[in-house]
């Protein structure tokens, strides 16, 4: 019975789901230390969103508590200080459940829209799609299906017009100013991880931090190594490339050859916050501080680095 629950959870009914949203009401993402750049690091937090827009919430089957829990809560503020050094950062305002700028347009599963123009085809998105997880999300994180049936995938295209379409050009312009003052750009994508998986990756000790360099090739071993060294002294476990390797802003705009390095840096939600009810928790300034002084050693490090 509970097998055949959980694959029933899985099928979208042959409700149409019209509704299309103000975004005029909207912050999509705030900037900070966008003038005073000291050091050649663009900081992205893609998924730290929380604002839910109205229309959208009369649509979902499950509680923003639910929708929350995939979600990179305080990221932008446990790197802030790094920022306020002198390093720029975009911060993404709208939850990832509504859009994921973390995954390419193309992963977006047709068998969701009423009217999708290859909604006959069920593979063209990719995995994430499979699972529920791509550009445009199916399921929350405990596997349920986010609408109570089929999208317009018109409304979609507003949501990549309005949401992820500006964050990707603000990001954009942020390495091209970056390149422009030192030659060569690091981009750190800045994400938190579940502690139960980070507890469950490892036989003996649970992982702190989880470094991605799609495998060592989206920056120069040394950036890496200067990273984890300086948060292995503050006392953390360290993994590479495992659970996470790196996602779409790793890849996408990682390109050695022009100097546009990239790495994916997830953080350990237990080691800042209670999960359960999104709160930080005692350690939170420990590991702010803990954190920002590791992004700065790299800075400090690129700054005598050679393209």
């Amino acid at each position: 019975m509970q097998i055949c629950k959980r694959v029933k959870d899985k099928i979208l009914t042959d409700k149409q789901l019209n509704f299309k949203v103000d975004y005029s009401k909207l912050n999509i993402f705030d900037e900070y230390n966008v003038k005073d750049i000291k050091y050649p690091i663009v900081l992205s937090v893609p998924h730290k969103g929380t604002v839910f827009p109205e229309e959208f919430l009369t649509q979902i089957k499950y509680g923003i508590d639910e929708l929350r829990s995939n979600e990179d809560s305080f990221v932008d503020e446990l790197v802030k200080d790094a920022s306020d050094a002198g390093i720029p950062m975009i911060a993404m305002n709208i939850a990832r459940s509504f859009v994921d700028v973390n995954r390419d347009k193309i992963e977006l599963d047709p068998t969701m829209f009423y009217n999708h123009p290859q909604a006959h085809e069920t593979n063209i998105g990719g995995r994430r799609c499979r699972v529920g997880l791509g550009v445009i999300h199916r399921i929350t994180a405990k596997n349920h299906n986010i609408y109570d049936g089929l999208l317009d995938y018109n409304e979609v295209l507003q949501r990549f017009e309005h949401v992820y379409d500006p964050y990707h050009k603000k990001l954009q312009q942020l390495i091209d100013k970056v390149i422009k003052k030192f030659g060569f750009c690091m981009v750190l994508d800045c994400h938190s991880m579940p502690s139960e998986i980070c507890s469950l990756m490892q036989d003996t000790n649970k992982i702190d931090f989880c470094l991605g360099t799609l495998f060592e090739q989206s920056c120069p071993p040394e950036m890496h190594d200067i990273f984890k060294q300086h948060l292995q002294t503050s006392g953390y476990n360290v993994a590479d490339n495992c659970p996470y390797s790196g996602a779409y802003i790793t890849f996408n705009y990682c390109q050695p050859r022009k100097g546009i390095y990239s790495m994916q840096m997830e953080i350990n939600r237990g080691i800042y916050m209670n999960e359960h009810v999104y709160k930080k928790n005692d350690a939170f300034s420990k590991a702010s501080n803990d954190i920002s002084m590791a992004i700065l050693a790299l800075g400090n490090f690129l700054l005598d680095f050679k393209k």
